[in-house]
C-alpha cells in the first residue's frame, strides 16, 4: 500500500468530523500540478517528475529523490504528505515532491552532475523561490542542490538562491540542515516523554534504520543519557539489553560498512528488531515497515516515526487497539523542512540569523506543534495522534482554499 492510499483512508476516516464538502474533498485528493519529463544521459532516457499537491498556503516545498524505484504514484504520495506536514508546523508552503527514476550508485560523479543539471533544464519554468522550492531527499545531496542552483541561475541569468534549499553553506545553505530531522525528532520525543513524566534513565530505545537520520538521533539520545538497546541497518540488527555504546558503534559502522558483528551484542534480523520489548521504537528506515502482518507482534509502548509512512493504515488500527501510541511522521520528522524554511527566508531577505537563534526557533515551533496535536489527542482519544494531526493540517489547508474562493 502506498503512502497516498494510507493518507486517503485516513482522510475518509476523519472527513465527517471536518465537515468538508465533496468539492473540498476533491481538492484535497487531487494534485494541482503534475509534470513528467524525460532526462537524457548518454544513450539512455530516465523518467523524472515534479509534482505539487496543493499550494493554497504558499509555493510548493519538497525534496527531489534519485532512486530506481521512483514512480509517479510515489511522488504524488510524498507531495501530499508534504502538504500536511508544512501545514501542521505552520510554514508558508504547499506540498511538492520530485524524483528521477535512476540508480545513482551506478553513475559516476560527472553523470550525476549531468542528470541533476538536465532535471533543471527540463523543469526550470516550474521552479522558483515563489513557485516551487526543491531540497535534498533520498540519494540526493547538498552538492546536487548546488549544481541545480547553478544551472537554474545560468538559465535565468540572475541569482536566486531561494529557489532551492539544502545547498552547500557557501551557496547560501543553512548549517542546521545536516541533522535537522533527527534534532527535531528528539525535541518532539522529549516533549512527549515530559508529558509522561519520564526521565532519560528510565527509557529504553530501539532505532530501526541507522542511516543519517537514525544514526544522528541515536547519538543525540545516547549523549542525553537514554539507553539504546538495539539498532538495525539494511544488513540486519544488533541487540544488547544492557545498552549499546553508540559512539563506538558509529566507528564500527564506518570501518565495516555495517552495524552487524558489533562487540558485546547479538546479531538479530530486521524482523526481530520490530518485535523486541522496549519503551520507544524509532522508525527511521523505509515506508510500510509495520503492517497488518506484524503489528500484533510489536511490543513497544511508543513509536516515533522519523521515516515517511512507516506504518500503514491497517497496522495503525491494530496498534491503536493495543494501546501503542504513535507520534506521526508529519510531526516527528518536520525538523528538516523547518530548517529549509530558515534557509529560504535568509536567501530571500539577505538577513543571516545566528545559529543559536535558529535552534531556539526550531525548538519553539516543534514544541508548539506537538502540544497542539497532543492537546487535541487528549480531548479526543477516539482519534490517535496521527488523525488529530491530520485534522489540524487539513483544516488549515481548507481555510486557505476558502479564503481564495
Amino acid at each position: 500500500m502506498t503512502i497516498l492510499e494510507n493518507i486517503k483512508k485516513n482522510i475518509e476516516k476523519i472527513s465527517s468530523q471536518l465537515e468538508i464538502t465533496e468539492d473540498e474533498k476533491n481538492k484535497l485528493l487531487n494534485h494541482k500540478q503534475i509534470k513528467k519529463v524525460g532526462l537524457k544521459l548518454g544513450e539512455k532516457n530516465y523518467d523524472a517528475w515534479r509534482i505539487i499537491h496543493n499550494n493554497a498556503l504558499g509555493p510548493g516545498k519538497g525534496g527531489i529523490r534519485f532512486h530506481p524505484d521512483v514512480s509517479e504514484d510515489e511522488v504524488k504520495s510524498l507531495s501530499f504528505w508534504m502538504s500536511l506536514k508544512n501545514s501542521l508546523v505552520k510554514l508558508p508552503y504547499g506540498g511538492a515532491k520530485g524524483g528521477v527514476k535512476i540508480n545513482p550508485k551506478e553513475l559516476t560523479e560527472d553523470e550525476i552532475q549531468e542528470i541533476s543539471r538536465e532535471y533543471i533544464r527540463k523543469l526550470h519554468n516550474y521552479l522558483g523561490e515563489d513557485k516551487d522550492i526543491p531540497a535534498p531527499d533520498v540519494y540526493t545531496t547538498s552538492q546536487i542542490m548546488g549544481w541545480m542552483l547553478d544551472e537554474f541561475e545560468k538559465i535565468k541569468g540572475r541569482h536566486e538562491k531561494g529557489m532551492i534549499t539544502g545547498k552547500p553553506l557557501i551557496l547560501g545553505g543553512c548549517e542546521l540542515r545536516g541533522d535537522a530531522t533527527s534534532k527535531g525528532g528528539k525535541i518532539v520525543l522529549e516533549e512527549f516523554l515530559k508529558r509522561k513524566n519520564k526521565k532519560p534513565n528510565e527509557i529504553e530505545i530501539i532505532v530501526q534504520g541507522f542511516g543519517n537520520v537514525g544514526r544522528y538521533i541515536a547519538e543525540m539520545l545516547y549523549d542525553s543519557g537514554y539507553k539504546i538497546i538495539a539498532v538495525s541497518d539494511s544488513k540486519g540488527g544488533i541487540y544488547n539489553e544492557k545498552g549499546l555504546n553508540i559512539k563506538e558503534l558509529i566507528i564500527h559502522k564506518n570501518n565495516s560498512k555495517s552495524i552487524i558483528n558489533f562487540k558485546d551484542s547479538k546479531n538479530i534480523s530486521n524482523k526481530e528488531i520490530l518485535e523486541l520489548k522496549t519503551n520507544v521504537l524509532i522508525l527511521a528506515a523505509l515506508e510500510n515497515q509495520i503492517t497488518q502482518e506484524n503489528a500484533n507482534e510489536v511490543k513497544a509502548e511508543v513509536i516515533l516515526e522519523l521515516a515517511n509512512g512507516p506504518i500503514n493504515f491497517e497496522a495503525d488500527e491494530i496498534l491503536d487497539e493495543k494501546g501503542v501510541e504513535v507520534i506521526p511522521d508529519i510531526l516527528a520528522n518536520s525538523g528538516g523542512v523547518i530548517v529549509s524554511y530558515f534557509e529560504w527566508s535568509q536567501n530571500k531577505t539577505g538577513n543571516i540569523l545566528d545559529k543559536n537563534h535558529l535552534e531556539n526557533i526550531l525548538e519553539d515551533k516543534l514544541k508548539k506543534a506537538f502540544n497542539e496535536v497532543y492537546e487535541k489527542y487528549l480531548q479526543d482519544k477516539n482519534l490517535n495522534m496521527r488523525l488529530n494531526a491530520y485534522k489540524i493540517s487539513i483544516k488549515r489547508i481548507l481555510e486557505a482554499e476558502r479564503a481564495r474562493s
